[in-house]
């Protein structure tokens, strides 16, 4: 039987495992790759401005430490607490590896000027789709940033399971910032 040390060093070899972390050069820990926003802090509630009963724009975003090899990122945000299941506010994706953010309020068009390409959501509408739950307890939303080793040339207009589809065998790395709103 294989030593513990010889069976993950095996891993490592064959990539199995993916790259080595990053590490900080004073700490020597390692860097998360890791998806911010200006607007609210990681299970905070999301400002009003950026729902439907506000004006419907999407927060600013922001990313670093994305893995090595990353030559493209996708997101979904998405509502698991929908009454009728998960529900999809914005499928963005083909962003160039150089992207390391999203102002606020990206345009709602299939193609944005830095070619990024943005999906239907499940409001039916091309961009983002701000919280719109019913009445009671606060919804989650998840915005998942995938970091992908090859752009996913998808056309727009996409819709989350085919770009689930796409980026699975190419994903690298995987950050998330989740808010909370209620109405």
């Amino acid at each position: 039987m294989a030593k513990p040390f010889t069976v993950v060093t095996g891993l490592l070899l064959a990539g199995v495992l993916g790259a080595p972390p990053v590490y900080g050069a004073e700490s020597g820990s390692p860097k998360k790759f890791m998806l911010t926003s200006s607007v609210f802090q990681a299970g905070a509630e999301i400002a009003r401005k950026y729902s439907c009963d506000g004006d419907d724009v999407s927060p600013p975003l922001r990313w670093e430490n994305p893995p090595a090899g990353a030559k493209a990122f996708a997101m979904i945000a998405d509502d698991p607490d929908a009454p009728g299941g998960t529900w999809v506010h914005w499928l963005i994706y083909d962003l160039p590896a150089e992207t390391k953010e999203l102002f606020e309020s990206v345009p709602k068009t299939e193609v944005l000027t830095n070619g990024g390409k943005q999906g239907v959501n499940d409001f039916g509408k091309v961009g983002y789709g701000g919280p719109c739950p019913p009445p009671g307890s606060a919804h989650r939303y998840f915005f998942k940033l995938y970091a992908l080793d090859a752009a996913t040339n998808l056309k727009p207009r996409a819709m989350k399971q085919q770009l689930l589809d796409v980026l699975k065998p190419h994903l690298l790395g995987e950050a998330d910032l989740v808010g909370r709103y209620k109405r």
